[in-house]
């Protein structure tokens, strides 16, 4: 029997944001004995995927990123800290492509800062083992105020960066990811579904 854990932030005016993002929005109407919504979010509202073209502006945009890259086998660690050296990860990420961090944050329900976060060093090292695409429950994979050189070095190879994940019901483990956003056109980032199918 397949099964799946839910790995996506339900979108919502409660949502978190980002300082200075924009809240979402969301006014359901009646229209000819029908419903519909109207939805006001930024692309990086909730759960959502970061393209290259976010820090980089290189045209790398999110309707361009590969299915292939966004579903298929991947890791999920745990750490408790906050600043994430190499040390946090050194030993855990050997023959894995990509890459989902489980912090304190997911369980979170409002913004805090400092929130946990990847050093420019870690960053690095994770390109160096070959991660193409990496996944936080933080708002960020940097911290407020950074230069935005973690972004860089991790979309610098081409892959993507998941932020503001649910990962309360993932342990650490195996699973295969599907992560799918919004075939946003020419988007710098996306809000996405993402699940983790159980695979052992």
């Amino acid at each position: 029997m397949v099964r799946f854990i839910e790995a996506t932030r339900v979108l919502s005016p409660r949502s978190i944001v980002y300082p200075g993002d924009t809240m979402p929005e969301i006014e359901k109407r009646s229209r000819d004995g029908y419903l519909i919504s109207d939805l006001v979010v930024s692309s990086h509202s909730g759960t959502h995927i970061d393209a290259p073209d976010h820090y980089l502006l290189d045209g790398r945009t999110v309707d361009l990123l590969p299915l292939d890259l966004l579903i298929g086998p991947c890791r999920v660690i745990e750490t408790q800290a906050t600043e994430i050296g190499p040390a946090e990860l050194e030993g855990r990420v050997s023959g894995a492509t990509r890459l989902l961090i489980r912090t304190w944050f997911s369980r979170r329900t409002r913004f805090v800062a400092p929130y946990p976060a990847l050093t420019p060093a870690a960053a690095a090292y994770l390109v160096g083992q070959g991660i193409r695409v990496v996944g936080t429950d933080a708002p960020s994979i940097e911290a407020g105020g950074s230069d935005g050189s973690v972004h860089r070095t991790l979309l610098g190879t081409g892959g993507a960066v998941i932020e503001l994940l649910d990962l309360s019901n993932a342990p650490p483990g195996e699973y295969r990811l599907i992560a799918l956003p919004l075939r946003l056109e020419k988007g710098d980032g996306a809000p996405a579904r993402v699940v983790l199918e159980v695979t052992a």
